[in-house]
């Protein structure tokens, strides 16, 4: 299911491509707690969630049953956890217009099925994994 994203998203990327042209052999790459921002306000737009107050420790939002909601969304090809949620929403970016709901249910059954405590405090688990579980709709 593809979300389209606000338009200044794409004048995100259309900056760091400009970037990268002047500046060779540099990256740009957005990433971090804007990537996280980006998810977040998407999700509860798209999702009619309730945002919680910026870094909320293991969840970002309520949805309308009174669940507790992780928002996610990446580049790439698996997400990194904190912390175990209740409720778990994944979007993956398609390009700079785009991002794709692929992950919408229990946050335990992800949290179980994610490797080892890394020395950083997360846990990473591969989308290939979770394509086994309830909730994945890619």
């Amino acid at each position: 299911m593809l979300i389209k994203l606000p338009k200044e998203v794409a004048q995100i990327y259309r900056a760091v491509e400009s970037l990268e042209t002047r500046f060779p052999g540099r990256k740009f790459t957005p990433d971090g707690h804007l990537v996280g921002s980006i998810g977040e306000v998407i999700a509860a737009e798209y999702l009619k969630l309730e945002l919680l107050p910026a870094s909320e420790p293991a969840h970002d939002a309520i949805d309308g049953n009174g669940r507790l909601v992780q928002i996610k969304l990446t580049s790439t090809k698996g997400i990194a956890l904190n912390a175990n949620c209740e409720r778990l929403v994944v979007l993956r970016f398609v390009d700079q217009h785009h991002a794709q709901l692929v992950y919408d249910g229990e946050g335990n059954q992800v949290w179980e099925l994610a490797g080892k405590m890394q020395k950083n405090g997360q846990r990473r688990i591969s989308f290939h994994k979770m394509k086994t579980l309830p909730g994945w709709l890619e």
